[in-house]
C-alpha cells in the first residue's frame, strides 16, 4: 500500500537535504506528545527505489521563487532529482524492481504492515499545474509593466480524527490502517511542504492535534498560525497560517456564529478574518503593495438548514466588510476560502459570486444543493426577514453600526418617547374614514389637567437603529469569483474536491476579488476579469471517475476525505 509515508524510505527520495527539515521530520516523529514513532530512512540520493507492481518515483524540484512553474504530465516533462521535495513525479522509462514494503511501528500499538500495492494511486491521482498567467487577457498599457507581489494560497479540510473515530460508516471502504492518525499526519505535512504555500487554510483541525503537532511544526516550516475552535462541546475548528517571511499580520478577527437564542444560529460553526501586509524584497522601498484580507471558515453540513448557512455567511461577510476598508472607502482584496458544504451554481454559491439572492419562499434545503428533498412534505421554507434585527447584521451584510448614516429621516424610538403624544392634539381628532362603534370608536381620550397642550419634543436618549422593510433580498458589496471552473472540460466531466460516502461533490472554494466586466451579467452570471488580484495559476482538481479508480478517499495517497485547493496570485505593487 503506498503512501506518502512511504516514500521518505525511498533511496532516491529525501524529506529535505538541509537540517531544518530534518528537525521537522524528528518533531513530527518523537515529539513530546507523540502517539506514534515513524523511522525515516536515510538512504543515498542517487539509488532508486521500486514499489511493488508500481512505477519508480522521482523527486520534483521545489518553487523558490513563489512563481509555480508548470507541472507538466509526467510523460512530457523529465524528472528531476532533488533532494529537497518528496517524490510526486513519475520516472516511467526505467526498469521496476520489487522491493519489501516498511513497516511501521507505533508505540504500545501492534505493528501496522501496509498491504501490498494493488493500485497505482500517485498515477491515477496525478494533478497538473495550470498556468493561467498566459490565458489572461491582455492587461491596459499603463500596467503591462507593473511589478507583481507572487503568493500561494492553499485550504484544506484535512479531516478531524474525532470526526472520523465519530463516524466509521463513512470509512468502510478505507483499510483501518490508513485512518489512523499517525498514519494520515505525516501525508498532510508532506503535501503541505512540498506544494510550499504563503498562505495555508485549514478545517477541520482537532485542537490537541493543532497545539501539539501541527502548530508547532509549521512554525519550523516558516509559518504563523492562528486558529478558532467551533464552539460548543466540538473539537476541530479552523486555522489560517502564513509565511512571516512573505506577511506581516495588520489583524485578526475571529468569528463565531452561534448565538443564544437564535433558531437560525444555533450551531458550532466557525471562521477567521485576518488582514496580512505583504513584505517586499530589498530595494523596492518606494513601492507599496494593498492589504491583503484573507478569511477561512468551515459552513454547517445539514443540507436541510441553508437559512442556518445564508445567516452564517452573513456574519462572516460583515466582519470582512469591517476588516477590508481602507482610509479612501475603499475594499483591499479578498481571498476567501473554506467548506461551503454547498455545489457550485447552487443559491448560496451565486450569493457569493454574484452579490445577492432573492431568498423569500425559498426551500431551505435548496439553498446549498446538497440532496434534494423536494419530495418532502412541508419542507422549511425561507422568509422574511431571514434573520431579527436584533443580530445587528444588515441585509447588505454590514454591522449596522458601520453602515448607520449620522441622519435618518425615520426612526424608530423607544416605548417611552412615544406615550409623550398620546395626549397630542392628533390624538382628539377622528379619522374621517373610521367607522362609527358607539361605545367604541366614538370615544374620545381625555387630557389630565397636568397634560400641556403643546408638546415640546426633544432627543430621545433611547434612539434605536432603524432597519429599513425587509425586501427578501440579501446583498454584498464584494466583486468575488472563484479560483476553478468547476468542470473538466478534457474530461467531460465535473470537478471534485470530496466524496462522501463514494459521490463525488465541490464543496470546497477559494474565492478572490475581482472586477466586474462592462457587460456585468450573462444569464444572471456576474462576468469578471482581473483586476489588483491576479490569478495566475492553480493545482487541476479530479473528476468522481477518476477517484473512483483509487477507491474515494481517504486512501493510501490522499489522507483527507478532501482534495487540497492550491492556487497562485500576484498582487499588483503600485508606487508611493
Amino acid at each position: 500500500m503506498t503512501s506518502l509515508s512511504d516514500l521518505n524510505a525511498a533511496p532516491e527520495v529525501t524529506w529535505c537535504s538541509d537540517e531544518h527539515a530534518d528537525e521537522l521530520h524528528t518533531f513530527v516523529s518523537s515529539g513530546p506528545q507523540q502517539d506514534a514513532e515513524v523511522e525515516l530512512a536515510k538512504l543515498a540520493t542517487e539509488e532508486t527505489v521500486a514499489i511493488m507492481g508500481n512505477a519508480e518515483w522521482a523527486a520534483i524540484k521545489p518553487q523558490t521563487d513563489h512563481q509555480i512553474s508548470g507541472c507538466t504530465s509526467p510523460a512530457t516533462e523529465r524528472p528531476i532529482e532533488d533532494p529537497a521535495v518528496l517524490g510526486w513525479s513519475l520516472a516511467l522509462d526505467t526498469d521496476i524492481m520489487p522491493v519489501e514494503t516498511p513497516a511501521w511501528s507505533f508505540q504500545d500499538m501492534v505493528q501496522l504492515q501496509p498491504l501490498p500495492v494493488e493500485i497505482p494511486y500517485h498515477e491515477i491521482l496525478w494533478r497538473d499545474w495550470e498556468d493561467l498567467s498566459v490565458q489572461s487577457s491582455a492587461p491596459e498599457p499603463c500596467l503591462k509593466n507593473a511589478p507583481l507581489f507572487e503568493f500561494r494560497v492553499m485550504s484544506y479540510n484535512i479531516l478531524a480524527q474525532d470526526l472520523v473515530e465519530q463516524g466509521p460508516d463513512l470509512y468502510l471502504h478505507c483499510q483501518p490502517d490508513i485512518l489512523n492518525w499517525n498514519y494520515r499526519l505525516p501525508n498532510i505535512l508532506q503535501e503541505i511542504q512540498h506544494w510550499d504555500p504563503d498562505v495555508l487554510c485549514l478545517q477541520e483541525v482537532q485542537e490537541n492535534h493543532y497545539w501539539e503537532q501541527l502548530e508547532p511544526t509549521l512554525r519550523m516550516m516558516g509559518f504563523v498560525s492562528f486558529y478558532k475552535r467551533r464552539t460548543g462541546k466540538k473539537t476541530d475548528g479552523c486555522a489560517v497560517c502564513y509565511k512571516h517571511a512573505r506577511f506581516q499580520l495588520v489583524s485578526v478577527s475571529p468569528v463565531e456564529y452561534f448565538r443564544p437564542g437564535l433558531d437560525i444560529l444555533n450551531r458550532d460553526n466557525v471562521g477567521l478574518v485576518l488582514l496580512l501586509q505583504p513584505l517586499l524584497i530589498e530595494g523596492m522601498e518606494q513601492k507599496i503593495p494593498s492589504p491583503l484580507c484573507v478569511a477561512n471558515t468551515h459552513v454547517l453540513y445539514n443540507p436541510r438548514r441553508g437559512d442556518i448557512k445564508l445567516a452564517q455567511m452573513a456574519l462572516l461577510l460583515a466582519e470582512i466588510d469591517k476588516v477590508v476598508k481602507t482610509v479612501e472607502g475603499r475594499y483591499c482584496p479578498i481571498i476567501l476560502c473554506g467548506d461551503l458544504n454547498s455545489v457550485p451554481d447552487s443559491p448560496l454559491y451565486k450569493f457569493i459570486r454574484n452579490g445577492h439572492l432573492a431568498y423569500h419562499g425559498m426551500p431551505a434545503w435548496k439553498v446549498s444543493g446538497q440532496e434534494d428533498f423536494s419530495q418532502q412534505p412541508h419542507p422549511r421554507k425561507l422568509l422574511t426577514p431571514l434573520w431579527p434585527s436584533s443580530l445587528g447584521i444588515t441585509e447588505s451584510c454590514q454591522y449596522v453600526t458601520l453602515c448607520q448614516p449620522k441622519k435618518s429621516d425615520r426612526c424608530k424610538y423607544s416605548r417611552d418617547f412615544l406615550l409623550q403624544f398620546r395626549f397630542c392634539d392628533a390624538a382628539f381628532e377622528r379619522p374621517s374614514d373610521l367607522v362609527l362603534l358607539e361605545g367604541v370608536t366614538d370615544a374620545k381620550p381625555e387630557r389630565p389637567a397636568y397634560w400641556p397642550k403643546h408638546l415640546a419634543v426633544g432627543d430621545d436618549p433611547h434612539l434605536e437603529p432603524f432597519f429599513p422593510r425587509s425586501s427578501g433580498v440579501i446583498q454584498h458589496g464584494f466583486n468575488l469569483t472563484s479560483v476553478y471552473s468547476h468542470f473538466l472540460p478534457q474530461r467531460g466531466h465535473p470537478e471534485v474536491t470530496t466524496m462522501p460516502m463514494g459521490l463525488g461533490a465541490t464543496v470546497d472554494y477559494i474565492f478572490y476579488s475581482a472586477e466586474p466586466t462592462e457587460n456585468r451579467n450573462k444569464g444572471g452570471r456576474r462576468l469578471y476579469r482581473d483586476g489588483a488580484l491576479k490569478l495566475l495559476g492553480r493545482l487541476s482538481l479530479l473528476s468522481e471517475d477518476v477517484l473512483w479508480l483509487a477507491n474515494g478517499l481517504p486512501n493510501p495517497f490522499c489522507s483527507s476525505d478532501h482534495l487540497c485547493l492550491l492556487a497562485s496570485f500576484g498582487l499588483e505593487i503600485s508606487s508611493l
